[in-house]
């Protein structure tokens, strides 16, 4: 008997996700959404439901689920943290791509008790930078360096920014907003965003300039290792102009007088200009791109594990890279729970994952016949 797949968001990832389970024949796949708009994308894909519904109504967040053995949940982030709650009191396993700003870890104990199996930041990063960290971390009996570097970019680059946001342009600000936590010398702490800039080359793009964010959550938590951090990628000047604009106030929450007395928060103001700006149009390519470095000890040698990612717009279906890299590996780990390859109670991230070495490779896997590759190398540090 097939097992039933409840997708919560027909948004732009959601909708990749869908379409991806939906063309596994093992499985009945349903997704649910109050957008029409959304859904109307949808309409017609073989073998796929869907299901329009307020998903911001606990009553029909908790109906819309009811028949599920899987649940995905590609909500805004906002909804996160209820919803995975809502799916857990209703005993459903569940793969999460919403990036809720909650601990989702706080749920942990509940999951347990109800015996459900929950993976939240099942993305690219946090996804897979965590999935191949927590491979090392198993893999090695000491970690001593850990840094990831990710970005999604467009393939060209037009002045002044040089920038299109891949998912809500107010989540791009408050990157370029919240102080970055990171680990120096074993011990947590805090740099502003956008600090400690460097520029890396890569052989498919060039040169990218990168920036210290706040992305590393749960892995500050999960991951004993001597220094650790995260870092975003853009192309070369855009830090630059995002420092000017945050220290000028113009990424300010609070409301302003103007001089003819109405009052205004900068933020809004920056977002009606900064936004159109961003928006990516159709027929515009894109690309995203991962750098994991892991270093430590194996055996007592010393060694550093690299894994990298280039993914580009699949022209053929129209998905963004960033679509692909964040849906597939939710969609798998999806898979992976409806199978009961995954079948771990508790709420956990992908580094938990990436403990299991037939999990992490049975996902690469699935992933390169997605056509979305992972370069992994392999040295000693003299």
């Amino acid at each position: 008997m097939n097992k039933r797949i409840i997708i919560l968001g027909a948004g732009h990832i959601g909708r990749t996700i869908a379409r991806d389970l939906a063309a596994d024949a093992s499985l009945d796949a349903t997704v649910v959404d109050f957008s029409e708009r959304n859904l109307a994308r949808l309409r017609g894909v073989d073998r796929l439901a869907v299901r329009r519904a307020d998903l911001a109504d606990d009553a029909a967040l908790r109906d819309a689920i009811r028949d599920a053995d899987v649940v995905v949940g590609a909500l805004p982030s906002a909804m996160g943290f209820r919803a995975l709650r809502t799916v857990i009191d209703a005993g459903k396993s569940y793969a999460d791509i919403s990036f809720m700003p909650d601990d989702a870890l706080a749920l942990d104990d509940h999951a347990k008790k109800r015996g459900v199996t929950a993976v939240v930041d099942c993305g690219v990063a946090p996804g897979l930078a965590n999935l191949f960290i927590g491979r090392c971390a198993a893999a090695m009996s000491r970690l001593t360096d850990v840094c990831y570097y990710v970005g999604g970019l467009p393939r060209r680059r037009s002045w002044p920014y040089q920038y299109k946001a891949p998912f809500a342009p107010l989540d791009v600000i408050e990157e370029y907003t919240r102080p970055a936590r990171l680990i120096e010398n074993g011990r947590q702490i805090v740099r502003p965003a956008l600090s400690d800039l460097e520029l890396i080359e890569f052989d498919e793009i060039g040169t990218l300039e990168a920036f210290n964010t706040d992305g590393l959550r749960s892995l500050l938590t999960t991951i004993r290792a001597e220094n650790m951090r995260e870092k975003t990628l853009r192309y070369p000047g855009h830090a630059e102009l995002m420092r000017v604009l945050r220290e000028t106030g113009y990424f300010g929450r609070d409301e302003i007088a103007l001089r003819d007395g109405r009052r205004v928060r900068p933020i809004d103001v920056t977002g009606a200009l900064l936004f159109p700006m961003w928006e990516h149009k159709p027929g515009e390519e894109e690309f995203t791109i991962l750098r994991v470095i892991v270093e430590g000890f194996q055996n007592d040698a010393h060694m550093r594990f690299t894994y990298d990612l280039f993914d580009r717009t699949d022209t053929a279906s129209g998905a963004s890279s960033m679509a692909r890299t964040t849906g597939f590996p939710c969609a798998i780990v999806a898979r992976m729970l409806a199978d009961g390859r995954l079948k771990r109670p508790g709420v956990f991230a992908p580094e938990v994952v990436g403990e299991d070495a037939a999990l992490t490779e049975s996902l690469l896997t699935e992933l390169n016949a997605r056509g979305v590759c992972v370069m992994q190398r392999v040295e000693a540090i003299a």
